[in-house]
């Protein structure tokens, strides 16, 4: 007789998956598509910041009992979509994806895994840890490293990638972290906040395929030199 029992299957978590958006009219529709068949079972909530290349339109005509989206009137910036995604959330674990195809949400699993272990409060999806990437632009790649190392200074922690896109949380914990940042300097708030607050904060390889400005990127050396003064203001001021 066979005593070892087969463990039950678990259902795969529920998620909320905050993905703020802005002029990206052709790669928001296989974004949404993509996250719909991550694998979880999703709650998306997308944040259209103020477009005006018919990605705004777009979503108006889009119904999915999965997809919630909500307006900007005007361009507020990444920081100020997030913060309205988070409290829109009402899953226990929160990812936030870009919309812009750099990020492949077949990384869910990985991400998601210290935060299913409750080892982690908050997960970085790090570009620089082994996953496949696309090879591009050195001076992207050196202004994040720069970025990173300052932030680990002054936080005392040894991330390899600050500025990555692929995030994920424990909703908890971000209910009560008071954010207030815009722009770009959404990275280096959470991660500056975090750190202070004491968060288990965890790494895992992601892939990365990056774009070119010809495609649409958009971030650059200004974002940079703000991400710069922001590190040090929400790590010292706030």
């Amino acid at each position: 007789m066979d005593l070892q029992q087969k463990p039950a299957s678990v259902p795969p978590p529920n998620i909320s998956v905050v993905i703020p958006v802005y002029n990206e009219v052709h790669t928001i529709e296989p974004v949404i598509e993509r996250v719909l068949g991550c694998g979880f079972e999703v709650d998306i909530i997308v944040i259209d910041d103020g477009s005006t290349d018919g990605t705004r339109e777009y979503l108006k005509q889009l119904t999915h009992p999965k997809v919630r989206c909500y307006f900007h009137a005007r361009n507020h910036g990444k920081g100020a979509a997030i913060r309205l995604g988070f409290a829109a959330a009402k899953n226990p674990f929160v990812i936030v994806q870009d919309a812009d195809l750099e990020y492949d949400p077949r990384d869910y699993p990985r991400i998601l895994e210290p935060l299913l272990d409750d080892r982690a409060d908050m997960v970085y999806g790090s570009r620089l840890l082994g996953g496949p990437h696309r090879v591009l632009f050195f001076w992207h790649y050196f202004g994040d490293r720069i970025l990173t190392l300052l932030a680990n200074a002054l936080s005392d922690l040894n991330l390899t990638d600050m500025e990555t896109g692929m995030k994920a949380f424990r909703r908890d914990r971000l209910a009560a972290l008071r954010l207030n940042g815009n722009r770009f300097t959404f990275e280096p708030e959470v991660t500056c906040k975090a750190a202070r607050a004491g968060w288990r904060i965890y790494e895992v390889p992601i892939s990365y395929s990056g774009r070119t400005y010809q495609q649409g990127k958009k971030i650059g050396w200004r974002d940079a030199l703000t991400a710069l003064a922001a590190i040090i203001y929400y790590r010292f001021g706030d």
